[in-house]
């Protein structure tokens, strides 16, 4: 995006999400009640944009023509689908790159997501998703007595051992999330974007989960090693924290809101096509669990009903760009609807990888993909001239 923007002589603005980093309406007690989140919203946000750049235009650039474009990779780049959707006299065009814009009720399969973070480790090493797949039922066996907890504990070098079943919950809701964070941010080369890693930190657990384990203590043994690697890669840790998300830096607390009443994204497994643990998506659940949290009621249809759910053919000028490496794109708009509604597919891509700086290590499709964008972006701009 930097790149291209320096080489279209164009500038880059961010406007940031209310609710989000540093935009809290209400400062610090924008989150301690519920009744002060009203305004948390995809459509408010999209609101928001429409009134910065109509301000930019008539401030900075009176009288003249001036050609937008919106950015934007994972909700970000559903918002910026969303915005030329809404907004098509706003914005020339958009790009959303690793947007899951039909991952809600009825759209997708429940259970392509997590399917897809498993072909990413097969991809890698096939031995390394039966490992996992086989760990769910060791810890279940091993965390039924407390000298079996304890010994799990030990093992993964806990900072708050496992005192109770709950617990052991909690553990393994950690350890799911950890191999989806992986397949999201499989880069070909190091980054920390949730943390610091090495090129093809797939590749990288995996070499600890690449044969047949066996027994008990030699498969959770190689699984702790796997996730060291991910959460300690730079070995200042002492300890490991479950209770401690990857993502905690990433406005989390916004986007849980947002989950709980309109992005409702049912995502499932049954252990035979994914490497977890078979668990229903379940609805009734998953709405009493948001009343506990923030008091609110999800909406699950919400989402299509205000942006058209697949029934989006009447939009123009969006490229959605997804890298099959990423799970977000079981959600993703992988084949082109139209002639200006534009697929492209990034076979070895992580999560919005197109949008990164270009590296040497870059596979050749996300270059490919780089120069496709750019060519259409381009061709999005002399239109508006002409």
């Amino acid at each position: 995006m930097w790149e291209l923007a320096k080489e279209l002589k164009a500038m880059v603005i961010f406007g940031e999400h209310r609710y989000y980093g540093q935009s809290l309406p209400y400062g610090k007690e924008s989150f301690k009640d519920p009744t002060k989140l009203q305004y948390l919203t995809s459509e408010q946000a999209l609101a928001d944009f429409a009134v910065f750049i109509d301000y930019l235009r008539s401030h900075w650039y009176p009288g003249q023509k001036v050609p937008v474009i919106a950015f934007g990779g994972s909700y970000g780049g559903m918002l910026s689908a969303w915005f030329r959707m809404k907004y098509p006299h706003s914005v020339q065009g958009a790009l959303a790159a690793s947007a899951p814009i039909w991952q809600f009720t009825d759209l997708v399969d429940c259970g392509a997501f997590l399917k897809t973070v498993t072909n990413t480790f097969k991809h890698h090493n096939p031995t390394c998703a039966d490992n996992i797949r086989n760990s769910w039922m060791t810890i279940n066996k091993v965390a039924t007595t407390e000298t079996g907890r304890k010994t799990i504990s030990d093992t993964f070098r806990l900072c708050k051992p496992l005192q109770s079943i709950e617990d052991v919950g909690t553990f393994k809701a950690w350890l799911q999330e950890t191999w989806v964070d992986l397949a999201m941010v499989d880069y070909p080369y190091p980054s920390n974007f949730l943390e610091p890693l090495p090129a093809w930190p797939v590749k990288g657990v995996c070499s600890y989960l690449s044969k047949p384990l066996t027994p008990d203590v030699t498969l959770l043994s190689s699984v702790y090693e796997a996730v060291n690697m991910y959460y300690n890669y730079t070995g200042q840790a002492s300890c490991l924290d479950i209770n401690q998300e990857a993502t905690q830096d990433l406005g989390t607390m916004g986007w849980d809101y947002q989950a709980c009443t309109e992005m409702v994204m049912p995502i499932c497994s049954n252990g035979k096509d994914d490497m977890f643990e078979p668990v229903k998506w379940n609805f009734d659940d998953y709405s009493k669990q948001c009343q506990k949290q923030w008091s609110v009621t999800p909406r699950p249809m919400w989402p299509i009903i205000q942006y058209g759910g697949k029934n989006i053919t009447t939009a123009s000028n969006i490229i959605f760009s997804n890298g099959l490496l990423d799970p977000w794109s079981s959600g993703g708009v992988t084949e082109s609807l139209s002639a200006s509604l534009s697929a492209i597919i990034i076979p070895d891509g992580a999560h919005h990888l197109d949008l990164r700086s270009t590296n040497k290590n870059d596979p050749k499709d996300v270059t490919q993909a780089r120069e496709k964008e750019k060519e259409i972006i381009t061709q999005w701009i002399k239109d508006f001239y002409n």
